[in-house]
């Protein structure tokens, strides 16, 4: 299959300015959404703070999703801020990554309902994982296909800290078919960036 040519971004400023819109949109939604997942119709007004209290892991699997949707978003803000030209495979794994980012109010709502048990945990690390890969594969495209103007310590920088997450979602998956109530304290893990640590001892 011929490739498709490369459009240079100041070339084409409307459509480019486009497609950050519709991600920017879609992130913008899929953090909305996550808050669906805190219904106050379930309170009972004669027990409000009981009834409160009952939705806890909502509100913990809230938090995490929109820290996480943020994170993902400033990354993506970030990644084509630095683009100097797109093609229809880039669309095509941006499009991919945001059917993901979508996913995530599900999953999250998944995990605050049934935060206790296996499948909701591995549904969550599973979509989130999801999301590291391809949003890592966009951005290893670009770097390939010359699209970008981000540096080779970027990338690096950029690649071990998609690892590292990767790596503590993948772990809690087994965690979670032993003890899943527990599977979701190894993503306070994530709270450590080794890729600074990486750019200090490149420094």
């Amino acid at each position: 299959m011929r490739r498709q040519e490369a459009k240079r971004r100041e070339e084409n400023e409307i459509e480019f300015a486009r497609i950050v819109a519709f991600s920017d949109g879609v992130f913008a939604i899929a953090i909305t959404l996550l808050v669906l997942s805190l219904n106050v119709d379930d309170l009972n007004r004669d027990d409000l703070w009981r009834g409160i209290w009952d939705l806890r892991e909502n509100f913990l699997a809230y938090g995490i999703s929109f820290a996480v949707i943020g994170r993902f978003w400033l990354v993506h803000h970030r990644f084509f801020g630095e683009v100097t030209a797109f093609d229809g495979r880039l669309l095509a794994l941006n499009m991919l990554y945001l059917a993901f980012i979508v996913l995530i109010p599900f999953s999250s709502q998944l995990l605050g309902d049934f935060g206790g048990e296996t499948p909701s945990v591995v549904v969550y690390a599973v979509n989130l994982i999801a999301c590291i890969v391809v949003g890592a594969w966009m951005f290893l495209y670009a770097q390939g296909a010359g699209l970008t103007l981000a540096k080779a310590e970027s990338r690096r920088a950029s690649i071990v800290r998609a690892g590292y997450i990767a790596a503590v979602f993948l772990l809690s998956i087994p965690v979670a078919f032993v003890a899943p109530g527990w599977a979701p304290v190894l993503w306070l893990a994530l709270f450590y960036d080794p890729a600074d640590r990486y750019l200090e001892d490149r420094g």
